[in-house]
């Protein structure tokens, strides 16, 4: 049995670990004003912020089609695929796992099709995508990989500082006051992503404060950090932030880097952590 893995550009993993495991990203789109990309496509991440940092208007982000969808499960079918196991960002923030549903209905019976929401996003989501392919490498099935998924999905967890709200706002992400408030304070606000959704995880005076906040909450999570990931949108304090890190976890760290997706909402500048945790 072959099982292949299919994400979506949202998880931000870096292209080398997904070339490595042949998971298969399908792409959401980004469009400045009337210019649309396709993100990991026809615009890399460090386009993209630059993109950002000359644009009036910030970026908007669309999902992928259903057809998309069945373009790959079909072209990997066609390569020998058995089963594929689609894991995809948090239904509560996107249409995308709507479209890869369509088109797994496209596709059946001929093609077996399993859906999963992540109740994620960037590394939250990566990081399970990640289990999955090293799982389906080793030639476990279909089942299996799904039952793998759901047990860690509740075991994920996303913290990030923002250097700002402005594009949490702007996009609908969170309260129009709320941002405001923290702005005309200076606040460096922390999220999480809980349960699927963006909610708000303290917030600090200061960045320096707000990045050691990110290490104490890893400090403190209720069980064994079992994997790490460090993200980051273009930001010159990334190494002295893993180096943090690294005085309270002695594990491999996987630093990448937000993409188009995932930095539309949250913004340059924005650092954080995903994790799993033991069973």
């Amino acid at each position: 049995m072959t099982v292949r893995i299919v994400t979506d550009s949202s998880c931000d993993l870096p292209q080398h670990m997904a070339d490595a495991l042949g998971i298969r990203i399908v792409p959401l789109s980004v469009r400045f004003g009337d210019t649309e990309y396709i993100d990991r496509t026809t615009i890399t991440a460090t386009e993209f912020w630059s993109k950002c940092a000359a644009s009036p208007v910030l970026p908007e982000t669309a999902a992928p089609s259903p057809g998309q969808y069945e373009a790959e499960y079909r072209a990997l079918a066609a390569a020998g695929a058995t089963g594929i196991v689609v894991i995809c960002l948090s239904s509560d923030l996107s249409a995308t796992m709507q479209s890869a549903e369509l088109g797994a209905r496209a596709v059946a019976p001929e093609i077996d099709v399993r859906i999963i929401d992540s109740r994620n996003a960037s590394m939250g989501l990566g990081l399970t995508v990640l289990e999955c392919a090293e799982a389906a490498q080793r030639g476990t099935g279909t089942d299996e990989i799904v039952a793998l998924a759901n047990s860690m999905i509740p075991r994920m967890r996303v913290f990030a500082a923002l250097d700002t709200l402005d594009n949490l706002k702007k996009g609908g992400r969170i309260g129009g006051a709320k941002a405001m408030l923290a702005t005309a304070l200076s606040i460096k606000p922390l999220i999480s992503i809980t349960n699927g959704l963006v909610e708000e995880a303290g917030k600090q005076r200061t960045r320096s404060k707000a990045l050691a906040y990110l290490v104490d909450i890893l400090k403190n999570q209720p069980g064994t950090v079992e994997r790490l990931s460090v993200l980051n949108a273009q930001c010159a304090d990334i190494d002295a932030f893993v180096a943090m890190v690294k005085t309270v976890y002695s594990g491999e760290i996987i630093v990448g880097d937000i993409g188009a997706v995932i930095g539309t909402h949250a913004g340059q500048g924005t650092i954080g952590i995903a994790l799993r945790l033991s069973a």
